[in-house]
């Protein structure tokens, strides 16, 4: 076992302990084996899934359709960055890090042993323990210090990015599989609805496949000029514009050929079946805290649409994003537009839920 000097046995984090109950508390410093890295984190971005689960969203807590899906008490967050402050041997081995290199894990833990790990598809391993939600075996990043364990997939990050910048891994990575799942084509209109974050990030990975035309639709003045600057061709808000309708004037009444959205509130997916056109594309990646109601006969009879979903990063997110943001193919520095200190999380969440000012709110313990 390696490790840098002066470890503390306690620290600050936001703790996740039920629906509308996270509290700021000192807790212990999690204990390494020669399996394990310790992380001391340089920061921690504020994800929607974080808010709707400090809201109490079903999804998260469970009702009468679902589980509960929360295991606490629990270290909060997903989208962490940090340098190693110790390492175990087989952990230094397997993954080629030592003392003060950055790294990051991706933000689930796989149990290796279900048919999804087992066959290759990890990120949608069957215990579904996402860093964050579950204690002991997935505690966030939303602390002083995180443990990646056995199970963990970790990576190496350049040491030259900000940490608030490194912090966008997680959500980059989420938006490469997003739209890998697309399977944009040169002469698609692609629209992507929803343009916090990741749908930020997800325009500028659409872009570089080259579609016919790029639209963002969103209500937020601030982030449609950061779209249009980030490569949309055509930017709607959808509460002055009928957006459906001008989609339909740029496509000569067909409707657009892919519809990615991102806003997981229920009017984007009625929006998006309308907007998109016969034997069209629409592409979910979504955490709603409310449930969803079309007309179900839109998808099969009307329309015969493919029907993606897409759940966190895939196999080659992580890697392919750390790549994007270390070279500067993705933008992320007019994305990233708050730093909070941790003691100051509740503050942070409240921001990143208005969005009035704010695109992504990170905390830095």
């Amino acid at each position: 076992m390696e490790k840098i000097e002066n470890i503390p046995e306690k620290m600050n984090a936001v703790m996740c302990c039920g629906p509308k109950d996270y509290q700021y508390q000192q807790v212990p410093v999690p204990t390494v084996g020669e399996d394990d890295i310790l992380v001391k984190v340089e920061a921690c971005g504020v994800c929607a899934g974080d808010v709707k689960s400090w809201r109490g969203a079903a999804m998260f807590w469970g009702d009468e359709n679902q589980p509960r899906w929360n295991d606490p008490p629990c270290v909060a967050g997903h989208e962490f960055i940090g340098r190693v402050a110790a390492i175990g041997s087989r952990a230094k081995e397997k993954h080629s890090l030592g003392l003060g290199d950055r790294a990051i894990a991706e933000q689930i833990v796989p149990c290796w042993q279900c048919r999804y790990c087992k066959g290759g598809e990890y990120w949608m391993c069957e215990q579904a323990h996402i860093h964050g939600h579950q204690k002991n075996v997935a505690d966030g990043g939303m602390a002083e210090f995180i443990r990646f364990g056995k199970n963990d997939v970790v990576h190496k990050v350049s040491g030259d990015l900000k940490p608030e910048h490194a912090a966008m891994i997680e959500p980059l990575s989420c938006s490469v599989h997003t739209v890998s799942r697309a399977q944009i084509q040169f002469s698609d209109v692609v629209v992507i609805a929803g343009l916090g974050p990741i749908g930020l990030c997800k325009l500028q990975l659409a872009k570089l496949k080259n579609p016919k035309l790029l639209i963002a639709v969103d209500a937020k003045p601030m982030r449609l000029e950061l779209a249009k600057e980030l490569g949309a061709d055509v930017a709607i808000d959808f509460t002055k514009q009928d957006a459906v309708a001008e989609v339909m004037k740029l496509t000569n009444g067909y409707g657009c050929d892919v519809y990615i959205h991102n806003s997981g509130h229920p009017s984007g997916v009625v929006q998006g079946l309308k907007m998109v056109r016969k034997r069209g594309r629409f592409i979910e990646f979504s955490v709603f805290s409310a449930e969803t109601s079309v007309d179900w006969s839109i998808i099969g009879d009307r329309k015969e649409l493919d029907i993606y979903g897409s759940h966190i990063s895939g196999l080659d997110g992580y890697p392919v994003a750390i790549d994007f943001l270390e070279k500067g193919i993705i933008k992320v520095d007019k994305i990233v537009t708050h730093v909070h200190p941790l003691a100051n999380w509740e503050e942070a969440f409240i921001q990143a839920e208005r969005g009035a000012d704010s695109i992504k709110v990170v905390l830095k313990p």
